[in-house]
This record gives structure tokens, C-alpha cells and sequence, in this order.
């Protein structure tokens, strides 16, 4: 019996995390964090302080993206001529916390990094491992709530933490 109440909150969670919104905001946010970090990191600084002031941008960074997210979804909406209202705007903008959440993964490193938890040099490379594993996490959750086997799903999880990995790479470069 206990397990029966254990699988209603477990599938609740797995329909909640496969809505389209909630894997847009998860992979966007992983390859944010990643690119962040990467970025920050560029320039050298690895000193605890200085984890600090990257946790800090990646969350400005998140909140201000999901902001730009909700807002060209409100935008976009317009062109269908009905008026939403003021509850509506604030719901779609709100609706991008996905986003921002998948980002804090990377910003608890950075923090405990800062704090002293564990050596502040390097832990980039831990924050970019961390955010291809949720990538793959994030394309397995997709493909298995599309219906697809187990090996399919492992093999679709595979291919898009390497895309996000290119994806990661390619904004390491231009920046």
C-alpha cells in the first residue's frame, strides 16, 4: 500500500516535468549556466569572491532571460487579438521559473565553491559536467514522455547532451 501513494507524487512530477515549458526552461537554463560559467571563468578569476560574483550574474542572468522569455511569449500573444489582462501577463511571465530553477544546480556550486565547501579553481568543469548530465536527464525525460522505449530514450538523451555540449561550446568561443 505504501507504494501506491509513492507512485501518485512521482508521476505527478514526471508529467509536471515534461510539459513543453518546463523542458524549454530546463535545457535553456543548463546551457545557460554552463555558457555563464564559462564566460565568467574566461577571464581567470577563480578566487572564492569571485564564485560569488558568478553565482550572482548567472541568477541576474536567468531571472533577466526568463523576464525576455515571458515577455515575447506576451508579445507574440497579442497577435491573436484577444485581450489577456493583467492576470494572464503576470501567469505567462511567471510560467518561465523552470528557467531560472534549472540554473541553481551550477549556482549552489558556485556558491559552495565560495564558501569553501569544495576548491573554488576548476569548479567550472564540475558545473559543465553537472549541466550535460541534465541535459541528457532533460532529453531522456523527453523522449520517455513521447512515448519512446528505453533504449531509444537513452540513445535521444545521448545525442542531446552532445548537441547541448556543442551548443555550450559554441557560446564559450564567441564570447
Amino acid at each position: 500500500m505504501p507504494e501506491l501513494y509513492l507512485r501518485q507524487p512521482v508521476r505527478a512530477l514526471r508529467r509536471c516535468a515534461a510539459q513543453p515549458h518546463v523542458l524549454f526552461g530546463g535545457v535553456y537554463g543548463a546551457v545557460l549556466a554552463s555558457s555563464m560559467v564559462a564566460a565568467l571563468t574566461e577571464q581567470g578569476e577563480t578566487a572564492p569572491a569571485d564564485r560569488f560574483s558568478s553565482a550572482q550574474w548567472l541568477l541576474i542572468t536567468a531571472a533577466a532571460s526568463a523576464l525576455a522569455h515571458g515577455y515575447a511569449h506576451l508579445i507574440a500573444l497579442r497577435g491573436d487579438r484577444t485581450h489577456h489582462g493583467v492576470r494572464a501577463a503576470m501567469r505567462l511571465l511567471l510560467s518561465e521559473w523552470p528557467l531560472v530553477v534549472a540554473t541553481v544546480p551550477t549556482v549552489v556550486l558556485l556558491l559552495g565553491a565560495g564558501w569553501g565547501w569544495w576548491p573554488s579553481a576548476g569548479i567550472e568543469y564540475v558545473a559543465f559536467a553537472v549541466n550535460v548530465v541534465l541535459l541528457f536527464a532533460w532529453g531522456l525525460l523527453a523522449a520517455r514522455a513521447a512515448g519512446r522505449t528505453w533504449g531509444s530514450a537513452l540513445k535521444i538523451g545521448t545525442v542531446d547532451s552532445l548537441l547541448g555540449l556543442m551548443v555550450v561550446v559554441a557560446n564559450a568561443l564567441i564570447k
